[in-house]
């Protein structure tokens, strides 16, 4: 995570929260797989014998231990690939640590982590690099930094510290399909966790958090028993019918899975299941997204662990159940959780207060995949350094669903959006290089608007 600075509505970077050990070395210490996938891809592409990958916001350091092993186990290899981890200034991990010495023990170059800000990336390298790699930075940036502008300075900055032909390896949240985020649509929401969720975050967000949604045609309307209500007096054993733009239900969907995530990891629901090694991915039907869900009790005097635990098996040390029934007791949990809040419950009224401040003034999706291809590709044309970042190939660019999540909100809402990630692969191609760039627009064509791609021309052709 790499942005420290004060926004615009009074809002900083969580350090402490999110340097806690249940952040970085669990929460954020995961996908190391997806999180290097791109990067892979880079290296094989990179013709140099001493190679040097940059990665921003390395968190718990689970994308350099993927790193490590695959290096490790791969004879096709760079000779020697120097890495150098940029986080911010206070951010701290220990497993980020163990990390950096299993590399370094690895025999495959040097890793050196270096204190640093995302839009001083330009002042922090002493060189140009071949590969940069970053998880999750943008809404970071968007969010606690300077909104669209501090995008659009990354956007600046990165093929200035690339070498010409260099790649960036960028993951984040999938956004919605939509060729806007203030695209008007009706979502209706009957399950009472949701509703109790909308109620108490959605309010806050608006008023508190840096985000888009200030059109005149972007305050939500909400629908209770043929009246419009407030969003703060939504009543949530009633059904609700909301009428908003897209990119907001977008981020009510998201925020209530790192909420639920946010209640596991912190033991307040009663149990707390396993998200992380082999029992994470306890698959009956993988593709489905229906597994098995492997949990501990915590301390927590809570109803919904007592029924958790009648319908559940004793595995070794601690307990399994189908993963359906799993997020209904989840679900309840939450409600609970929310209830006792609301009432003046210390305890649960902390766990709402910590989330709000650690993640729930975030904006996840703030370019849909058109946007952010073309932005990438016109704000790099215009930055003076005779290349342009794309994607060179359709392989450069994936959008993997999360099948589980996918399949618990289906279930609980009738109009949930995609989830999932999107990676995308950019080269930052010479202007000079006319097959590259035919290629990379060849890529971005089926992916962009015909604006967009009208836009990326007429800055193509100021460039020649």
């Amino acid at each position: 995570m790499t942005v420290q600075t004060e926004s615009a509505v009074g809002h900083a970077f969580a350090t402490a929260a999110k340097s806690a050990a249940g952040y970085l070395d669990e929460a954020a210490n995961s996908h190391g797989r997806e999180k290097i996938q791109m990067v892979l891809t880079a290296l094989t592409r990179t013709n140099t014998d001493a190679a040097h990958l940059v990665e921003i916001g390395p968190g718990g350091g689970a994308a350099l231990d993927y790193l490590t092993d695959s290096l490790t186990r791969t004879a096709d290899r760079p000779r020697t690939l120097d890495v150098t981890l940029i986080e911010a200034p206070g951010v701290v991990s220990q497993t980020l640590a163990r990390a950096i010495d299993s590399y370094n023990a690895a025999d495959l170059g040097t890793c050196t982590l270096t204190s640093g800000l995302a839009q001083h990336l330009g002042t922090i390298l002493d060189r140009p690099v071949d590969i940069v790699a970053a998880s999750a930075l943008m809404h970071e940036v968007y969010s606690y930094g300077s909104g669209y502008r501090g995008i659009h300075e990354m956007m600046q900055t990165l093929p200035t510290v690339l070498k010409p032909g260099g790649h960036f390896a960028y993951r984040d949240v999938r956004t919605v399909d939509a060729a806007t985020l203030h695209e008007t649509v009706t979502h209706t929401y009957t399950h009472r966790g949701w509703l109790q969720f909308i109620r108490m975050f959605t309010p806050q967000y608006l008023s508190d958090s840096r985000h888009p949604y200030h059109h005149s045609g972007d305050d939500p309307i909400v629908r209770q028993n043929s009246r419009t209500v407030a969003l703060e007096d939504i009543d949530p054993r009633t059904s609700a019918v909301i009428t908003g733009p897209i990119g907001l239900f977008r981020e009510i969907q998201r925020h209530y899975i790192t909420f639920r995530d946010y209640a596991w990891r912190s033991g307040a629901l009663g149990f707390r299941p396993y998200l992380e090694g082999l029992l994470s991915a306890d698959w009956i039907d993988a593709a489905a997204g229906h597994k098995r869900v492997h949990f501990d009790l915590t301390e927590a005097e809570r109803l919904s662990p007592a029924l958790l635990k009648t319908i559940s098996e004793p595995y070794g040390d601690h307990y399994v159940t189908d993963g359906d029934l799993f997020d209904e007791c989840t679900d309840a949990a939450i409600v609970e959780l929310l209830t006792s809040a609301e009432n003046g419950d210390e305890r649960s009224a902390a766990v709402w207060r910590e989330w709000i401040e650690r993640e729930g003034h975030e904006t996840y999706v703030y370019l849909t995949l058109n946007e952010l291809l073309t932005e990438f590709a016109i704000t790099s044309a215009e930055a003076n350094t005779d290349t342009v970042m794309m994607p060179r190939t359709a392989r450069d660019v994936v959008t993997p669903e999360r099948a589980y999540y996918t399949r618990y909100l289906r279930k609980r809402l009738p109009n949930p959006l995609p989830d999932g990630k999107q990676l995308v692969l950019f080269t930052n191609i010479p202007a000079s290089d006319t097959q590259a760039l035919t290629a990379g627009m060849e890529t971005l064509r089926p992916l962009c608007s015909r604006e967009a791609m009208a836009r990326l021309h007429s800055a193509l052709t100021q460039m020649m």
